[in-house]
């Protein structure tokens, strides 16, 4: 991806810290919380589904098992933590080249949306993107890096702690700018979705569903994110910034984070009822299809099969 030298958003806030200790897990690695049963047949698998589903795209598994309003779109007030007003002294320095890309990244969805948006009579509102390190709290509650990135509708904003780019290489083999360009774009696809009204009308039809029909129609939303990073990679390739292998490595990031990959690495088998995400060959076909078409009348999700 051919990102150097081109414009950078000022939509970001550095909330890194040392405080906020190191990479995923607190030592850089990935860790399940296993030790022990939350109570009932199953529910060691129940938990292991729950940060599998949190860790890649948009929500804290603590909602959940804690007994919060879990779901993609978790509940609860408060603030983003405040580590000083930026960088801190050890994390990484403040001009670092991941933040760089980070910004230039975000920058080009900006455009792109403000773009589409206004061509629908509509002002696109830019989101703002929080880097932190180790946890951070945000209106929709606290998180941590094992949450993975995410989206906040309470207060707009997408967090990102930037070790996860590391994970998504070496544990998951979805290496490539363009498959980290893609993380960001999903978590912007669901800015859009708020910003439409998509989201709203999603957490109105989820209350009272059983867990399996509010797992389904989650997948639609997630899904739907995909085919609307798709769509902001369609105008970026037509901007001549991607370079040869750039799609197919976002492709492979979607695959790699499919419900029933996840699953299949991380527990030996598969329980589709609790997909909440897609399944790998859904998250491929919808990214896609947003790619080559950069219609957003292309991205019904909600309506008919994935």
């Amino acid at each position: 991806m051919l990102w150097r030298g081109r414009r950078q958003s000022d939509n970001i806030e550095d909330d890194r810290s040392d405080s906020g200790g190191g990479g995923i897990g607190g030592g850089g690695g990935f860790q399940l919380p296993i030790g022990g049963r939350t109570g009932g047949g199953g529910s060691i698998i129940l938990v292991i589904l729950v940060v599998i589903a949190g860790w890649y795209f948009g929500f804290d598994p603590s909602a959940i098992l804690g007994g919060g309003d879990g779901g993609l779109l978790p509940g609860g007030g408060g603030q983003i933590t405040d580590n000083g007003g930026g960088q801190g002294s050890g994390t990484a320095p403040a001009n670092d080249e991941m933040k760089q890309f980070v910004a230039t990244v975000l920058a080009e969805t900006e455009d792109t949306w403000t773009g589409i948006f206004k061509s629908q009579g509509l002002t696109y509102e830019d989101p703002k993107l929080v880097l932190f390190s180790g946890q951070v709290r945000s209106a929709c509650g606290f998180a941590s890096a094992a949450a993975g990135p995410f989206y906040c509708p309470g207060d707009h904003r997408v967090y990102l702690d930037m070790t996860f780019f590391q994970e998504l290489d070496q544990k998951f083999g979805a290496a490539g700018e363009f498959a980290r360009a893609y993380v960001i774009a999903h978590e912007v696809g669901h800015h859009v979705q708020n910003l439409t009204g998509i989201m709203g009308k999603f957490n109105q039809m989820r209350q009272g569903m059983s867990e399996a029909d509010a797992n389904q129609l989650s997948v639609r939303i997630e899904l739907q994110a995909d085919c609307f990073a798709g769509v902001w990679a369609h105008y970026t390739a037509q901007k001549g910034i991607l370079e040869q292998g750039d799609i197919e490595s976002a492709l492979n990031a979607a695959k790699q984070i499919g419900d029933d990959t996840l699953q299949k690495k991380m527990q030996g088998y598969v329980v589709p009822e609790s997909f909440n995400h897609g399944t790998s060959q859904q998250r491929q076909t919808w990214l896609a299809r947003g790619y080559k078409s950069g219609k957003l009348s292309d991205c019904n999700t909600m309506s008919g099969p994935l």
